[in-house]
């Protein structure tokens, strides 16, 4: 059976383009299968759905545009600052730590039209090749629950892995 992940990044863009999606069905779906899958896996540290919905939602009343990610769902890395939403960096030192400001890449990406779903596992402040965070489950490879996904972006990789995100 066909369903939307099965598509690519650039597939997803051109079906927002044309209007056969909109960004509120794309995230939602998104949402839909990390609700669903991710608690095995451990690809998310942090889910921000409402604040993606809000997002896809006034994306898509503005209509399809030029920016290069107009409508795509992504994650943040637990390692990225985005104002508002925890920054963990994988350590319990850091548990409890809310940025007030984003860091430039993030801003980039909401610039380029892009919709955060959340954070993705990482390992303590990114530092060994493997993901198992000290505030989150281990990131495990979806085709084998008995192994980890590596690092330090084992979250991010388990997510697309996984169909989580494009």
């Amino acid at each position: 059976m066909f369903e939307l992940h099965h598509l690519t990044a650039q597939e997803q863009w051109d079906w927002l383009q044309r209007r056969e999606i909109t960004p509120s069905e794309l995230v939602q779906h998104y949402l839909s299968r990390i609700d669903r899958l991710d608690g095995e896996l451990g690809a998310f540290v942090t889910v921000t759905a409402d604040a993606a919905l809000e997002r896809a939602r006034t994306l898509g009343e503005e209509g399809p545009g030029s920016a290069p990610l107009w409508g795509l769902p992504f994650a943040d890395k637990d390692l990225t600052l985005r104002a508002g939403v925890p920054a963990k960096f994988g350590s319990w030192l850091m548990a409890d730590f809310v940025p007030e400001v984003s860091d430039e890449l993030v801003s980039v990406l909401d610039a380029a039209g892009g919709i955060s779903l959340g954070k993705t596992n990482a390992p303590e402040f990114g530092l060994p090749s493997y993901t198992e965070s000290l505030v989150a489950p281990p990131a495990r490879t979806p085709y084998d629950l008995a192994l980890g996904a590596g690092g330090s972006s084992g979250g991010a990789a388990v997510a697309v892995a996984a169909g989580l995100l494009p």
